[in-house]
């Protein structure tokens, strides 16, 4: 039986996701505090992730009806009951004793969907066990990076398949880590006892002997890497949606639905992989354009507030995702701290629905953006 997680009351003054972080900054110690809040390099990324939200105005309507307005949106064949979902984020037992499973214990409680990294410090059955038996959950996914050994990549899907998990996640947008200066400086490593227990077994692949004056990265590392024809091979061995994150550019976008992606989420891996890619808020409309409406499209990074949330619906998004806002809630109070983010995002969503005139999200459309004429595309 999965355990229930630790029982918190939330500290005083936390009212927002920024009290929020501000308070997780006190509860981690600088190596934990250099992993989850960390960027890559300058950090120009993660901080654009940001200022872009902040930078597109919402032009209220007034007048509007509102009564009986709700937060559903539909996605791969389900209604959720808001369009919140939390990220994959590794190793979240650095944050909290309970780590993943108060994650997801607390998104089924709030009805949010959970994506669960590769790199959980938790079972991926115990964070089903903990997330499935809820009737107002949201959806359950699996993040993966494809590895080297591609046998142990199937096992790790079958696993995935036979706990109940409802789609998989590929990550495509890191080939290699990020230079992550504020890691290497605070000298991170995992403390004892926290590791990616989904990985247990996998053997390091063999490097291959260099010659001089050739590159461990290109020459060692990238022969693994993963490339389009793999996301085939992973469509063949499963029967699970695959939707792949990390997708920025348009032509990778059409090159995606091109080979039956179900989904894409527009993302700059939380601004930790290539410094100075577009801020995801700026990727988010082209990516749109691009698919057509043919698939799905997520977006993550940088979101704080409901507004946020409410720009990335008017963008075209179908749902977004929150990992650090999520992390720092998880290490002020365990469970109760990831829901309470969970509600500030909800709450703060609906008031801006309101203020802007938009009942559904469905009516949250470009024209919020753009302050031109545009009526509302009706309830559903």
């Amino acid at each position: 039986m999965t355990p229930l997680p630790a029982r918190h009351t939330i500290p005083p003054g936390l009212v927002t996701l920024a009290d929020h972080e501000q308070h997780a900054r006190t509860q981690l110690d600088d190596n934990a505090w250099a992993y989850f809040s960390g960027g890559a390099a300058d950090e120009i990324s993660l901080r654009a992730n940001r200022s872009a939200w902040d930078a597109l105005p919402l032009w209220p309507r007034v007048l509007r009806p509102l009564a009986g307005g709700h937060t559903r949106v539909p996605l791969l064949g389900r209604t959720l009951a808001h369009p919140i979902l939390l990220a994959p984020v590794a190793f979240q037992r650095m944050a909290h004793p309970d780590g993943e499973l108060a994650m997801a214990y607390a998104a089924a409680a709030l009805g949010a969907g959970v994506v669960l990294s590769t790199q959980a410090s938790v079972s991926l059955e115990s964070v089903a066990q903990a997330v499935l038996p809820d009737p107002g959950r949201g959806p359950l996914w699996f993040q993966l990076y494809l590895q080297p050994d591609r046998g142990f990549t199937q096992a790790l899907v079958q696993r995935a398949e036979a706990a109940g998990y409802e789609a998989l996640v590929l990550t495509v947008d890191a080939p290699t880590s990020g230079v992550r200066d504020r890691e290497r400086r605070a000298g991170f490593r995992l403390p004892p006892g926290v590791g990616p227990v989904n990985l247990a077994g996998l053997q390091a692949p063999a490097s291959p002997p260099l010659s001089p004056g050739q590159s461990a990265l290109f020459d060692g590392l990238l022969h693994h890497a993963p490339t389009w024809d793999d996301i085939a091979w992973l469509q063949s061995i499963t029967r699970l949606p695959v939707l792949l994150k990390g997708v920025l550019h348009p032509a990778d976008a059409r090159q995606a639905v091109s080979v039956g992606a179900a989904g894409l989420i527009v993302s700059n891996h939380g601004g930790r992989t290539l410094d100075t890619a577009p801020a995801t808020a700026t990727a988010l409309p082209r990516v749109v354009q691009a698919v057509g409406g043919a698939v799905p499209v997520l977006v993550d990074g940088g979101i704080r507030r409901g507004t946020d949330v409410l720009k990335a619906m008017a963008l075209g998004a179908s749902a977004v995702l929150v990992g650090r806002p999520a992390v720092w809630g998880l290490a002020n109070a365990g469970a109760a701290g990831v829901a309470h983010v969970l509600r500030l995002l909800r709450d703060e969503l609906e008031v801006a629905m309101a203020l802007t005139g938009c009942a559904t999200l469905a009516e949250a459309t470009p024209a919020l953006l753009e302050g031109q004429d545009g009526a509302p595309s009706g309830r559903d």
